[in-house]
């Protein structure tokens, strides 16, 4: 196993979690206060918004960086 391979594995990861991440984003800033439950993991609603977030941005940051690593080759494949 390459480190390509890691990192493309991480790239997808990513771009999975992200995309279950944005669809738990209310449009009418409900998020994940709306889904019955899953609010009672966090202390509020606005705690359990803000947390959603920020694992939002991460991997944000983290899927666009890897993508410009992969897509400039800069771990030689």
């Amino acid at each position: 196993m390459t480190i390509n391979n890691i990192v493309e594995a991480i790239w997808v990861f990513s771009a999975v979690g992200l995309t279950i991440l944005v669809l738990l984003h209310s449009p009418k800033g409900d998020g994940v206060g709306a889904i019955g439950g899953q609010a009672q993991l966090f202390s509020s609603t606005k705690s359990a918004e803000t947390t959603l977030n920020r694992v939002t941005w991460a991997l944000t940051v983290i899927f666009l960086g890897l993508t410009v690593v992969l897509s400039a080759n800069w771990l030689g494949r």
